[in-house]
């Protein structure tokens, strides 16, 4: 096994010896033990982006965000990470404008490949610099599939840079648009075959698109080189993305840049705040503020070779070695996993708040105007609507006296009577049915609007009801209201009408009820109809003026008790289906507002299931990974720029390599040297 702690001996071959030495015999694609975390990952992705939060619920602003963050997890690094395991190490350079992200780049390269600068015009084409046999995994889309590429070949390149190849492959990104963010793809001969760098937009721009690009592309990075300065290392924003990066157990290191001599403390301090962020195995480097001369100072604007000699040792040390970065990006890839899967059920928890929240609008709408078609129903049974005008138009209808005296002398004088009462006042029915209509609708109308008065103030009362009535003019019943009003009790009416006439044909009394005439015996119905539950007695009787009895007396005399019954029955079932076939039409102006954010079924269950079953799926992926340990390959493309070098020649002119990974010093015994794990990162495994 190499070890990256001592000066890299073996020095990049040419030819295509050293590119079969560097090949890796793991298949380019998932391998059998990752293929079934790659189908409940993919099972996971297509669930979240089915799921909405749209409701103004408790929490539902984070949990948005936390969605969003979720599918750029899965589409950035996740999926295409375990769909190419054999990918290069990708080593996302970020940090704070001015903190020398690209001075450091272009040091360890020995090449101005990217633009230093606080106005860096290359912010929105952040620089992407890879070995050139590595140029095909990121000119398509298997690394960071969703940014479009610009090659050296088409941007401004620096000195020096290869261009990409062109690649005839249907996952090829497309060109970028003008205005939107791409990558810059350097090709360099500097780096290790398998490793990248990427210079990320600053994560303080004040441009938001920079910003977001830069969230981005730290959480699709492998390891994340986090650059700070002795100034600036204690900025919000910065511990905001690292302590993001704990949070899902990425793999991070930290350069302190800029420091001056005798500043330690500030060192000291830094490493404290990592530990207190949960970054305690994060390493720190130390980046010496350069001298305006001497061999500390600049030079073309590369920062001296033993300035960066640490940096490019590790990373130099960690590309060269496959089972190394194997390893790194194992570490990344678990943490990412274990944070879908928290986020995926703390996602699927908020989809039931949502759910809940729209049950409880429905229940709002439902229980109002149930109350509305009860208030109806009550008003058309208890003899209210037989006063007033109602009333009165009956009242001329019928006559009094004579015509009630012979009522009360039995059923055969009535019918007499009732023959020649329907032959001499056949022409006020329809005075009768329209003071009828006038007064249901009034009824209607008034229990309509309560329903809608209440319903509002409900959902207003109510966050996430609150929000959907923006805009919306619901306090009230609407002004076309009354016109399908109308139109339903004209249809009433008509059923009612339909009903005696059906009664009529089905008995031999048909030319005896014609003969009556249908209207006269369609508005007794009705008048019954609106008295027939109650039972009106006592001084209702007296008030109503024996109306209900009257029109009662009447339909008996021509259909029988039995069949009355019936027909008062079906009169009030059809009226009850027409009135609520408009407060259902009323409610819907409230319930379609849910029923077009879908979040009676917000996926939570199903979110939590696809959740479980990735967690089983990368515990049996990780169960079934061989051990690492004591395997060995050969050094394969180049070094970084003054890797081995760490310290400034001597007196005598010797570069010396201290111990700066906190193993033994170089040609120690292997057995006092810790693991390459533990050397790298701290840690006796790669597990999270």
């Amino acid at each position: 096994m190499t070890d990256p702690d001592a000066t890299p001996s073996p020095t990049p071959r040419d030819g295509d010896d050293a590119r079969a030495a560097a090949e890796d015999p793991r298949p380019a694609g998932p391998v059998a033990g990752t293929a079934a975390l790659v189908d409940a990952l993919e099972v996971l992705r297509g669930r979240l982006g089915a799921l909405r939060l749209p409701l103004h619920t408790p929490g539902a602003d984070a949990a948005r965000g936390d969605l969003h963050r979720a599918v750029d997890q899965l589409d950035d690094y996740l999926l295409p990470r375990l769909r190419a395991e054999r990918a290069p190490l990708l080593v996302v350079v970020g940090g704070s404008t001015g903190a020398g992200k690209s001075t450091l780049v272009n040091s360890l390269l020995g090449e101005p490949v990217s633009a230093p600068g606080v106005l860096r015009p290359t912010t929105r084409a952040p620089v992407l610099v890879h070995h050139p046999l590595d140029a095909r995994w990121f000119s398509t889309d298997r690394v960071l599939p969703g940014l479009a590429r610009v090659s050296s070949g088409t941007a401004a390149a620096a000195p020096g840079a290869a261009p990409v190849p062109d690649v005839d492959d249907d996952r090829r990104p497309p060109d970028p648009t003008p205005g939107t963010a791409a990558l810059r793809l350097v090709a360099s001969e500097s780096l290790p075959q398998g490793l990248a760098l990427l210079d990320a937009p600053d994560v303080d721009s004040v441009e938001t698109a920079n910003r977001e690009l830069a969230a981005q592309l730290l959480g699709a990075a492998d390891l994340w080189l986090f650059v700070t300065t002795a100034a600036r290392y204690a900025d919000a924003v910065p511990w905001d993305l690292l302590a993001q990066a704990a949070h899902r157990r990425a793999q991070v290191a930290i350069v302190l840049d800029r420091v001056d001599p005798g500043a330690e403390v500030v060192a000291e301090d830094l490493r404290r705040m990592v530990a207190e962020h949960g970054l305690g195995d994060a390493r720190v480097f130390v980046v010496a503020e350069a001298e305006e001369s001497g061999p500390d100072a600049l030079s073309d604007g590369l920062l001296p070779e033993h300035a960066v000699a640490e940096v490019a040792t590790w990373l130099s040390g960690l590309g060269g070695d496959p089972d190394a970065r194997a390893q790194v990006i194992a570490a990344t890839r678990d943490g990412a996993v274990g944070d879908l899967v928290r986020r995926a059920v703390e996602l699927a928890d908020a989809a039931d708040v949502q759910e809940s929240a729209d049950a409880r609008l429905r229940d709002v709408v439902r229980r109002h105007h149930a109350e509305a078609l009860a208030q109806v129903e009550a008003a058309t049974s208890d003899g209210v609507l037989l006063r007033g005008e109602v009333l009165a138009r009956w009242q001329d209808f019928v006559g009094t006296g004579e015509f009630f005296r012979g009522i009360e002398a039995g059923v055969g004088k009535v019918r007499d009577a009732v023959a020649g009462f329907f032959r001499g006042r056949p022409k006020q029915a329809p005075q009768v049915e329209q003071a009828i209509a006038r007064g249901l609708e009034s009824v209607i109308l008034d229990a309509a609007e309560q329903a809608a008065e209440r319903t509002y103030a409900a959902w207003h009362g109510d966050a996430a009801g609150a929000a959907l009535l923006t805009g919306l003019d619901l306090s009230r019943a609407p002004a076309t209201l009354r016109e399908e009003v109308g139109a339903q009790i004209r249809g009433w009416q008509d059923d009612v009408l339909a009903l005696v006439r059906e009664q009529g044909a089905s008995r031999r009394g048909t030319a005896r009820a014609l003969s009556f005439g249908v209207n006269a015996l369609g508005v007794s119905l009705m008048v019954v109809v609106f008295a027939s539950t109650a039972g009106l007695t006592g001084a209702e009787v007296g008030i109503a003026g024996g109306t209900a009895v009257v029109g009662q007396k009447l339909l008996e005399a021509v259909f029988g008790d039995e069949a009355v019954r019936r027909l008062s029955a079906q009169a009030k079932e059809r009226l009850s289906g027409r009135v609520d076939a408009v407060l259902r039409g009323q409610s819907a102006r409230y319930t379609a507002q849910l029923d077009a954010l879908g979040t009676a079924d917000a996926g939570g269950p199903g979110v939590r299931d696809a959740a479980h079953r990735v967690a089983a799926e990368a515990r049996a992926e990780q169960a079934s990974r061989p051990d690492p340990e004591g395997a060995t390959r050969p050094w394969s493309g180049g070094l970084l720029r003054g890797a081995g070098t760490v310290r400034p020649p001597t007196t005598d002119g010797v570069a010396r390599v201290p111990d700066t990974h906190g193993g033994a010093a170089e040609g120690a015994p292997a057995k006092d040297r810790a693991s390459r794990w533990r050397k790298l990162f701290g840690r006796k495994d790669p597990s999270p």
